[in-house]
């Protein structure tokens, strides 16, 4: 692969990440205490013109 979709690739994922985590923090500190609650999160990535759709779901624990 080239170096510029190497790093085209880590800037979109570095956002990503980025971006995430500040929108689930921003949502539990709104949603105040949520010690032993947990979360079920889904992503769904898609790339337009390439026919993809790829899922990825985990559990994302409270906190107080």
């Amino acid at each position: 692969m080239s170096e510029d979709f190497n790093m085209s690739m880590r800037k979109f994922l570095k956002q990503v990440g980025v971006t995430s985590q500040q929108a689930i923090e921003e949502a539990m500190r709104k949603a105040g205490d949520t010690s032993g609650r947990s979360f079920e999160a889904k992503v769904v990535l898609t790339v337009e013109g390439l026919d993809l759709e790829h899922v990825v779901t985990g559990k994302i624990e409270g906190q107080s």
